[in-house]
This record gives structure tokens, C-alpha cells and sequence, in this order.
């Protein structure tokens, strides 16, 4: 009515944009009306005409200082509800609803702005949901199960429509709607294709026979008349929807198992994904393959399909990506979509084509915006896969390994990389470290060598150090970096001279499994290890003789080893979840193995001073301890997504650095948490009175010294020294900062209505918690922050995250609490 009008494209821009801010910033809206403002603002895109129009007037809100996006981001809603792997996801036709199934057996249907899901999880399988669809007038929905059934339910009801259809003599694995809605079809581990009459449930015809092994994924063309199926067969079948007939030969040209397939909108084209990391385009009537394969997914390709109008192609991967390309150049058209953080099952269009919606394996579905205009972030150099890392002697400098087969190495302080990836391995790095004069850098890999690289120049050094039959898992430098100590899965421990790169001596043999961590005492006199047989042994570094007997305790393989500074003691993580400390001479355990992770340990190490011991756990935390009284030391440092692979203490013992899969490296402050424990006298008084211990509301142990405050303050007129302890724990939290940024300017500068000083856990209950919000101490909020701002995420521990590029938050005029309208300014 208005087009071609004067205004009318600033009139669709705005309409554009208001509709992106409601589907990007609805669900922090939902809960907290004011968030409207104070949250959807700050992270609206720069290009965006809500934020341009209205930031002069809200000046008292958050600035987002690093990270924002021009344009609207491709992530939009994460979608949580289901407790196992979401294998199956699809949209309503009117993109109002999505439907997703899972491994925990249930099929849940949510509001596709993210807002809720709606009603109780549909509940009648009695085994894994494979897949799920709904018909087109959104009014049923159908789900595949490995308990072989086939099931429709009522969509506004919740209930299951009828008995389940029965016949299939395996698992499903893959079932569809006709257009009208009359038929369903199904594909099943039996090898068979089957249709059925969606109304009365019963078979229609004999089943479609042809396929040589299972058949993984089945859907009719958009006329109803032919059904396309795939199978590990490594084909794809053409059928006949009516007379069950097989069209044509088998469409072939995948070399591995065909995963996914559907028809193009129109018809007259099919996409397939396939283990074979491709994607093909083939033509429906002829059946002959279109162009080459869409080529860019490192692993597995699990779903694909068209977008409506059939000029795209979204693609799902084991690579953990979601990747959308040109249908007719065969291209892909721009940087992968990243979120989920661990494999993605399925990926669909929503019928409007405007975004995709993915189910991954990380029991979560997200959403995405599908504008190909969309720039996904900014491009940063980074590792691609788990890290493990090193600080440099001087604490300048961090060298990280990645399975991505490469070393990098980064300004400590700007968080920035000094120079190219280091290339040379041809497989996953398992280790680095550098050598005692920050010089060199030695690393291990699943290619059975290790390496050793100038690192100022990034440059290898002579040849690799050979003689490994398998797997490097770890290296070290002797003290006086004349010596390298490797470990592998060969079940050897191997001494090479760091200058001339030969090996020295026979392999020290002893342990009857995976060595998995390797270290020189202080002294270089003694090597310890490591290993999956669960034990830890000692070794003479120059003879290679076993000290003593093995050190026994561990119940699960044991994946870090490290000496005190003074030699004296050992600490060891574990599979068992514990972190335990051993007598280095005696080689008897000390105290009670020391517990907190939910988690394997996966490393360990001791401060430069050995009063403290850091670990890091595929919990994704980072947890300090006392190593003599062997307790927990504050809250876990939490802000990484993924499992923690590595960790280390700066040798000014004033950083934690660590690791993760999650694709970052982390610096932590090591005094945050530990101050105000550390700063306030007494501590054996406050043990012998039993309040050294605390639980949050989620059970986990809080810090302990912010609880005696609560808990002892009124007794302070019969009990001085405990009003002093309370006191100065009082004036310490009051100087902690509420900070998610790099730069300390830019904390939260009117902390006091968010917590109380009689708050559990201060930097725990001020976080980035799972559903976006970070809380005060009493569950106040204060901020929600959209799905592609989570990652890389700040919290008051962590001083620099790496690769920069991430979010980081100006908290310093922010109005918020009851002061909230002051954020803005007529």
C-alpha cells in the first residue's frame, strides 16, 4: 500500500528491526518489563534503528565497550528443557512453534520466540525420540522412536492421538508428513520405508524394500507423489509414494553413510548430507548429482535442507556447525554458525525462511537468524578445538596447543597472538611447555613426536624428537632445560637431550598402561608419572630405575602430575573426580583426597610459594585449594562452557591461566577469591567452631569466610575476635567489584543494592548463569544478555579471555534496581 511511497523504506526498516529486537530480546522482556530498555539497548546492533535513535536518551545504561555486533547477530534463542541429546527439530508452517524430540525420550513443543515452552513435554516413548515433524496445518505432530514406534500427537492438547503405529521391526529413525496431511512416512533400522494413514494408523501398501542397510532419514516430495529416502547404504532411494515402486536407480556418489535428505520446495531437486562431510545436490528427475559437493564441514554432516525458496541450504555437523550455503553456486556464504557446544543432530528452516532452528547434542535447541547479509561476528584468529596452555617464566607470554594441530603464542597481558599458528604437527597437540629461560617451547602430539620451537621467531627447530609408537600426551623441560620428559600412550616415559634432540638412554618402562602426565622434580634428579593404570611412579632421571614402589589411591586413571616447588610433595588429578596430594619421599598419601569437582580432574598444578593447588575439571570449573589444610579455597572459577583441559599458576603465583574446550583461554586473578580468606586471620578458630563451611542454594560450597560474617556478627559483644574476622571480611567485600570486562573502570559502580554484605558467595551469585541473567546475591536482576553474547563471557574473576574479540560490559553509569528509570533522560 505504501510501497514506492516517500518513506517507505525507512518505514520497512523499522518494521525490520522491530521484529528482530522483539525475537532477539523478548525472553529477558518476559521476565522483567524494564529489561526492554535496560537489557534489549545495550545489545542492540550498532546499525540498528532502535539503538541509534535511542541511546542519546537511556546514557545511564550498559555500554557494551567490546564485542557488539553492527547487524543483527545470528544466534537468537536458546531453547532448554530437554535432559538428554536433542536429536530432531522442526518448525510449524506458520513459524510460530517449534517441535523438538530427544534422547530422554520426550517430544517438547516451544514458543519459537523463545519466550516459554509450550505445556508438558509429550510423554508415551519408551525409548529415543529420533524425529519429529509437524503436519501442515500445525494442528498434529508426528515422532519416531527407537522403541519402534511411530506416534502423532495432538498439538494444542499435548496428547497422543490413538494407539502408536506399529510394524517396523527396528528403531525409527526418521518419519514425515505428506502436504495434506493424509499420509506419514517412516524409515527404520529394519531397512525398510514405510507410509501409513495418518488418521487411522495402519499401514498403507507393503513396506519399501531396496535399501541394503538402515535407513536414516525419509521425506515426501512437496506434491505428495514421490518420497525420497536415505540410508547407510551410502544411497539415496527415489519412491513412488503411491504404487511403492522404486523410481530410477539409487542415486550414489556419497562414499560414506548418507545421514539426511529432503526435496527442494518446488521438487525438482534433492540435498543430501552425508559422513563423508559432504553435502549434494542432485537432480530430482534425473537423478544425477548437481555440481560438486559442498565441501567445509570437519566431521560428520547429520541434517540438511532447503530454505523455502530453495536459494539456500542449511547444513547441521558433528563439527558442532550449523553452515548455510548458495544452493546454486554450491558455496557457502558466510562464517559458520556457532553456539551449540557439541554436536548438532538436526537443523531446519523456518517456512518464512527467516531463521533455522538446530538441535544439538548439548540437550539444547537454538535459534538463529538465517539473513545471509549477517555478518556472524567478527573473524578472530583462534584455535578451533581444545587448548591446552603455558604461561612463560617471565608470565609475559602463553603458549596454548589445540587439536586443531597447532601452537600459538599470545600476549599475557593485551591477550593478543605475537605471531602465526605454529605448524608442524600433523595431529592434535597434546602438550606444550616452555623452557625455563622462555626461549623455546617444546610440544606433543597424537602424530607420536614431539617438537621443539624458537619462541620468539615461531619457528621449529631442527627435526622432531622421534621414538614415541604412539600418542605424546605430555612434555616437560628439566629445570636447568638441558632435558625433555615426554609420556605416552606407548606406556613409556622418554628423556631427550634439548639441545641435540636424541634420546637418552632406553625408554623408562614400568607402567601397564597410558602414561598421561610427565614432570621433573625441582631438582632435575627425579621424574614423576602418571598413568591410566591409576598409579603414580617415581623414576630416576638420569639411570631411568623406578624409586620405590608405585603410589596407589586413585580409583580411575590418573591424568596430572606435578612436584611442589620444594620437591617435597606431589599433586595428582584424577577420572575419580579427586585431586590428591602425595609425600614425594615417603610415597604416602597426605590427608583425604581433596573433593569438590562433579567432574574428571583433568590437571593440576601447584603455586610458585606450593601453599596452593589449582585444578581444572571437565566441569567446567577451575578450583583452588590450601595444600596443606587440603581445602577449598573461595567459589570454583566458573565462565568457561566446556571442559577445563589445562591449567597453570603464573610463576608470581598472581594468575591462574587455563584452558578449555570451549575454544578460549582464560586468566584469572589468583587473589580474587582467595583474599578474602587469606587476608583475615584465624582460620583454625573458625574451623574449631565449625563455620568453616557453607552451601549456596545449589549445594555448592560457598566461601566460607563471607558465611562466618552472616552467622557471627551478632555475637560480637561476647566474642571480639569474632567481630574482628567479621569486620575485616566486611571492608574486603565491600572493595570486590562487580566487573565483566578486561578493564577494571568499567565495574558496576553502585554495587550495594545488588549484594548485601551478608550475601553467600559474592562472585558466585554475581554471574552470567545458564538462562542468560546475571542476579544479585537475592536472585535481584540485573542484567540478560542474548545468546551470542554468552561466550567468551566475563566474570569478576577473570581478567583476559583469549582470542579477544568478546563481550565485555561498561557497568560504570549503569542505573539499575530501584534506581532503574534514572537510566533515562528526557
Amino acid at each position: 500500500m505504501v510501497q514506492g511511497k516517500a518513506g517507505y523504506e525507512d518505514i520497512t526498516a523499522l518494521a525490520r528491526d522491530g521484529v528482530k529486537f522483539i525475537q532477539n530480546f523478548s525472553s529477558g522482556a518476559s521476565a522483567s518489563t524494564p529489561h526492554l530498555y535496560i537489557s534489549g539497548l545495550p545489545f542492540a546492533p550498532e546499525n540498528a534503528i532502535p539503538y541509534r535513535d535511542l541511546k542519546e536518551k537511556f546514557p545511564c545504561i550498559t555500554k557494551v565497550a567490546e564485542g557488539n555486533c553492527k547487524d543483527w547477530p545470528a544466534a537468537q534463542v536458546l531453547l532448554k528443557g530437554h535432559t538428554l541429546d536433542v536429536t530432531s527439530v522442526a518448525f510449524s508452517s506458520d513459524s510460530m512453534r517449534i517441535v523438538s524430540g530427544s534422547h530422554d525420550n520426550t517430544v517438547r513443543v516451544w514458543c519459537a520466540d523463545g519466550s516459554m515452552q509450550i505445556g508438558r513435554p509429550l510423554q508415551g516413548h519408551t525409548s529415543c525420540v529420533t524425529s519429529v515433524a509437524f503436519s501442515h496445518d500445525c494442528t498434529r505432530i508426528v515422532s519416531g522412536s527407537h522403541d519402534k514406534t511411530v506416534r502423532v500427537w495432538d498439538t494444542d492438547k499435548g496428547v497422543q492421538i490413538g494407539s502408536p503405529f506399529q510394524g517396523h521391526t527396528s528403531p525409527v529413525t526418521s518419519v514425515a508428513f505428506s502436504i495434506d496431511g493424509i499420509k506419514i512416512v517412516s524409515g527404520s533400522h529394519d531397512k525398510t520405508v514405510r507410509v501409513w494413514h495418518a488418521g487411522r494408523g495402519v499401514q498403507i501398501g507393503s513396506p519399501l524394500q531396496g535399501h541394503t542397510n538402515w535407513v536414516t532419514s525419509v521425506a515426501f516430495s512437496p506434491d505428495g507423489t514421490r518420497i525420497v529416502s536415505a540410508s547407510l547404504d551410502k544411497t539415496v532411494r527415489i519412491w513412488d509414494a503411491n504404487g511403492g515402486m522404486e523410481i530410477g536407480s539409487p542415486l550414489q556418489g556419497h562414499t560414506s553413510w548418507v545421514t539426511s535428505v529432503t526435496f527442494s520446495f518446488d521438487g525438482t531437486q534433492i540435498v543430501s548430507g552425508s559422513c563423508d562431510k559432504t553435502v549434494r545436490v542432485w537432480d530430482a528427475e534425473r537423478g544425477v548429482q548437481i555440481g560438486s559437493p559442498l565441501k567445509g564441514h570437519t566431521n560428520w554432516v547429520t541434517s540438511v535442507t532447503f530454505s523455502p525458496d530453495g536459494t539456500r541450504i542449511v547444513s547441521g555437523s558433528l563439527d558442532k556447525t550449523v553452515r548455510v550455503w548458495d544452493a546454486g553456486s554450491c558455496i557457502e556464504l558466510h562464517s559458520p554458525l556457532h553456539g551449540q557446544t557439541s554436536l548438532v543432530r538436526s537443523v531446519a528452516f523456518s517456512p518464512d525462511g527467516t531463521r533455522i532452528v538446530s538441535g544439538s547434542s548439548d540437550k539444547t535447541v537454538q535459534v538463529w537468524n538465517a539473513d545471509r547479509s549477517v555478518q556472524v561476528g567478527r573473524l578472530l584468529q583462534a584455535h578451533i578445538s581444545w587448548v591446552t596452555v603455558a604461561f612463560s617464566p617471565n608470565g609475559t607470554r602463553i603458549v596454548s596447543g589445540s587439536y586443531d594441530n597447532t601452537l600459538r603464542v599470545w600476549d599475557a597481558d593485551k591477550g593478543v597472538q605475537i605471531c602465526s599458528p605454529l605448524h608442524g604437527h600433523t595431529d592434535q597437540v597434546r602438550s606444550v611447555a616452555f623452557s625455563p629461560d622462555g626461549t623455546t617451547i617444546v610440544s606433543s602430539s597424537d602424530d607420536k613426536t614431539v617438537r621443539v620451537w624458537n619462541a620468539d621467531r615461531g619457528v621449529h627447530i631442527d627435526s622432531p624428537l622421534q621414538g614415541h609408537t604412539d600418542v605424546v600426551t605430555s612434555v616437560s623441560f628439566s629445570p636447568d632445560g638441558t632435558r625433555i620428559v615426554s609420556g605416552s600412550y606407548d606406556k613409556t616415559v622418554r628423556v631427550w637431550d634439548a639441545g641435540s634432540h636424541v634420546q637418552i638412554n632406553s625408554p623408562i618402562q614400568g607402567h601397564t598402561d597410558v602414561v598421561t602426565s610427565v614432570a621433573f622434580s625441582p631438582d632435575g634428579t627425579r621424574i614423576v608419572s602418571g598413568s591410566s593404570d591409576k598409579t603414580v611412579r617415581f623414576w630416576d632421571a638420569d639411570s631411568g630405575m623406578q624409586i620405590g614402589s608405585p603410589l596407589q589411591g586413585h580409583t580411575h586413571l590418573v591424568t596430572s602430575v606435578a612436584f611442589s616447588p620444594d620437591g617435597t610433595k606431589i599433586v595428582t588429578g584424577s577420572h575419580d573426580k579427586t585431586v590428591r596430594v602425595w609425600h614425594a619421599g615417603r610415597g604416602l598419601q597426605m590427608g583425604s583426597p581433596l573433593q569438590g569437582h562433579t567432574h574428571l580432574v583433568t590437571s593440576v598444578a601447584f603455586s610458585p610459594d606450593g601453599t596452593r593447588i589449582v585444578s581444572g575439571s571437565d566441569d567446567k570449573t577451575v578450583r583452588v585449594w590450601d595444600a596443606n589444610k587440603g581445602v577449598q579455597i573461595g567459589s570454583p572459577l566458573q565462565g568457561h562452557t566446556n571442559w577445563v583441559t589445562s591449567v597453570a599458576f603464573s610463576l608470581d603465583g598472581t594468575r591462574i591461566i587455563s584452558g578449555s574446550i570451549d575454544n578460549t583461554v582464560r586468566i584469572w586473578d589468583a587473589d580474587k577469591e582467595v583474599g578474602i580468606i587469606n587476608d583475615v586471620e584465624g582460620i583454625a578458630f573458625l574451623e574449631s567452631n565449625g563455620c568453616y563451611t557453607s552451601c549456596s542454594n545449589n549445594g555448592e560450597h560457598t566461601n566460607p569466610q563471607l558465611y562466618c560474617y552472616t552467622h557471627l556478627t551478632s555475637y560480637h559483644t561476647e566474642h571480639d575476635v569474632h567481630a574482628t574476622l567479621c569486620s575485616d571480611a566486611q571492608h574486603l567485600i565491600s572493595h570486590s567489584s562487580i566487573r565483566f570486562s578486561s578493564v577494571s573502570s568499567h565495574a558496576l559502580h553502585d554495587r550495594e543494592q545488588l549484594c548485601c554484605h551478608d550475601t553467600q558467595a559474592f562472585h558466585q551469585c554475581v554471574t552470567l548463569h545458564e538462562d542468560g541473567w546475571i542476579r544479585g546475591s537475592n536472585s535481584q536482576l540485573l542484567l540478560w544478555v542474548p545468546v551470542d553474547k554468552r561466550k567468551s563471557f566475563y566474570n569478576s574473576c577473570t581478567n583476559l579471555v583469549m582470542p579477544r574479540g568478546g563481550v565485555e560490559l561498561d557497568l560504570s553509569r549503569m542505573a539499575h534496581g530501584s534506581k532503574w528509570q534514572e537510566c533515562f533522560e528526557p
